[in-house]
């Protein structure tokens, strides 16, 4: 028997640290491991120990005979990563920071996971203190705010998270915005170090006529009005159309496609929030066309997030087989037997959806690729959008053709991904959406750094920001162990004072402990992990003693 990882991998890697046979593929200094969907166990390696079991933050790892019908899928994806990847097998050693002779002093300004790791590791050295400062009354980012609510178990991770904020050196100034209500200069007073890590928050845009009708939204607002996040808890959508459109092809766009077809009762069990479930429970959307740019074998979406597309009940998913074109390089790779087994898989499951029959009286998901939006149509709100049909090149590349098609529907959601915003006064490259660095470190701006997607971009899930900010972090205990920081002018412990004389109410450690419980209580007496808080006042309320 041996342990097979399953959709909800969060790629965090702490379970290769346990694993005794190092069976457990790509680490974090193995190439594939910036790219890789998830991580893969070796079926011809494990020794069923189980060590890995307990160590995962998210519960991904099961045993193989324990499998259910929907996971036994993961199975062969799973040995079929070794088909292809030859694995480093010397096991992983843990980077050691230098020991700090005096001590350090920083501030964290963000709530995501790349703040959370970095802040564990500055913490692993006694000598550090850290200050983490969330604009919001709610920590952990994008895992409470941008993880769909019915992937529960990727929520898990945030256990790991709240083990690094009960760390005696560790503070919360939640509810506290930098800008507003401390600012970055008094932050450099205070600190030996200030670390960005407020991710990006903005959607790109698709720059097509009739963009801004209203009814074209981006899903990132969506996506955050159906988490519960308070800037977007008092928005409205029609969902009054049969048909909603989502433009762009990774898994924010499968997260939304499914909320937005999944059954009101399946959702009742979640933590999604409750303003939420009701516009959803009167919603009339029936079908979903998801539009890809590209082929299926470019699908930015991970395999996990595309076989659950198929395992949402009273749900079809429908694929025309003739859109099912590769390019010529995949064509040929695949016919030789060479093909890369991520992208083989992607291709399978996608044949296979195509192969199946739908469901008479089914709501469905309609994946089209090789499209890409010409004009979204409306008025006072979206009528249609039309796209146009595309082709592959000889190289691989794709261009458009005069084959045009119009899809009637009420709203077009794009979600074709994030883009992070300036931070004044930092440094901005505006074509990257990035705060330009060197390892974290910021540009001409000695003691400031950054981790997470405003360093690097928005790619790449939990694990590369458990790795982007480890780097970080390791980068600050050097500059600091070298003498290159400068000491703090003036001491930290006037910050609660500074919040509140400019109108703030500073929410602490207990105060976030409190709207915890009260959450969890409320969402155990209505069968939920949790029910979440959304208005910004009715979580100072929960936060007080």
């Amino acid at each position: 028997m041996a342990h097979v990882i399953t959709q909800s991998c969060c790629n965090d890697a702490s379970c290769l640290s346990v694993c005794p046979v190092n069976c457990i593929h790509p680490t974090p200094d193995e190439p594939d491991f910036a790219t890789a969907e998830m991580l893969y166990i070796d079926p011809a390696t494990c020794i069923d120990c189980g060590a890995c079991v307990d160590e995962c933050p998210v519960s991904a790892i099961q045993p193989d005979d324990r499998l259910d019908a929907n996971n036994r899928i993961f199975l062969q994806l799973n040995a079929a990563y070794y088909t292809d990847h030859t694995p480093v097998r010397s096991k992983p050693v843990r980077a050691m920071h230098p020991a700090l002779a005096t001590e350090l002093h920083v501030a964290i300004v963000g709530g995501g996971p790349a703040a959370f790791y970095a802040a564990d590791d500055l913490l692993r050295n006694p000598g550090v203190r850290v200050d983490m400062f969330e604009r919001l009354p709610t920590p952990y980012g994008l895992v409470r705010a941008g993880v769909a609510p019915d992937h529960q178990s990727t929520k898990r991770v945030e256990n790991a998270f709240a083990a690094t904020a009960a760390r005696s050196g560790f503070r919360y100034f939640l509810n506290t915005e930098v800008g507003v209500h401390v600012t970055h200069d008094e932050l450099r007073e205070r600190y030996h170090a200030v670390l960005y890590a407020s991710g990006a928050s903005t959607d790109r845009r698709l720059d097509v006529p009739g963009e801004d009708v209203p009814g074209s939204i981006a899903a990132t607002d969506f996506v955050a009005w159906y988490n519960g996040h308070p800037d977007y808890a008092g928005l409205e959508f029609d969902l009054s159309t049969p048909t909603a459109v989502i433009v762009g092809n990774g898994n924010v766009a499968l997260d939304v496609a499914r909320i937005l077809v999944s059954g009101p009762d399946r959702l009742a069990r979640t933590d999604i929030a409750d303003h939420a479930l009701d516009a959803l429970k009167r919603s009339n959307v029936t079908e979903v066309v998801v539009l890809g740019r590209r082929g299926v074998a470019q699908a930015a979406y991970t395999n996990a997030e595309f076989v659950a597309m198929g395992q949402i009940p009273c749900v079809d998913v429908i694929i025309d087989p003739d859109g099912l074109v590769l390019d010529p390089s995949t064509a040929a790779a695949l016919a030789a037997g060479t093909l890369d087994s991520t992208i083989a898989a992607k291709i399978r499951i996608a044949r296979d959806f195509a192969d199946r029959t739908p469901t008479a009286g089914s709501r469905r998901i309609a994946f089209r690729y090789l499209v890409s939006p010409a004009e979204i149509t409306g008025g006072s709100a979206v009528t249609s959008i039309t796209c146009v049909r595309n082709e592959f090149t000889h190289t691989g590349g794709v261009v458009a053709t005069p084959v045009r098609s119009t899809v009637t529907t009420g709203i077009v959601i794009r979600a074709i991904g994030y883009r992070g915003r300036p931070i004044p006064p930092l440094p901005f490259d505006a074509e990257c959406a990035v705060v330009p660095n060197d390892r974290g470190a910021v540009t001409d701006e000695p003691g400031v750094y950054v981790a997470g997607w405003i360093k690097r971009g928005p790619s790449g899930g939990i694990g590369m920001n458990r790795l982007c900010g480890q780097e970080t972090a390791g980068r600050i205990l050097a500059d600091h162990a070298a003498g290159l920081l400068e000491s703090p002018i003036r001491s930290r412990d006037d910050i609660v004072e500074l919040v509140v004389a400019r109108g703030g109410t500073p929410i602490d450690g207990d105060g976030w402990d409190r709207i915890d419980a009260h959450e969890k209580a409320a969402g155990r007496m209505a069968g939920r992990r949790r029910v979440k808080l959304v208005d910004r006042t009715d979580l100072e309320t929960a936060a007080r003693p």
